[in-house]
């Protein structure tokens, strides 16, 4: 990993080889990665990265996506759009 971030750290949620899993954890995390949360069976994880950092995040070999952490809100159920 090269010096310091700078900017705000974000959730991504990155698909990855599940061949390759504890190889590509370890680079991620060698990329900059926290992580948050592990699914080997899937290939997936998610973690908190520098915003800045992302770029090498998607150059590890094995991770095939690199997506942003959303939060999505729904109405209540007595709304009247449900």
């Amino acid at each position: 990993m090269s010096g310091p971030s700078q900017s705000e750290p974000v959730g991504v949620v990155l698909a990855v080889d599940p061949d390759r899993f504890a190889d590509v954890i370890e680079a991620a995390r060698q990329a900059g990665l926290t992580v948050t949360g592990e699914l080997p069976t899937l290939g997936a994880l998610s973690g908190t990265i520098a915003e800045d950092r992302i770029p090498a995040l998607r150059a590890v070999a094995g991770v095939e996506s690199v997506d942003r952490d959303r939060t999505v809100g729904l109405p209540p159920p007595d709304s009247p759009l449900q």
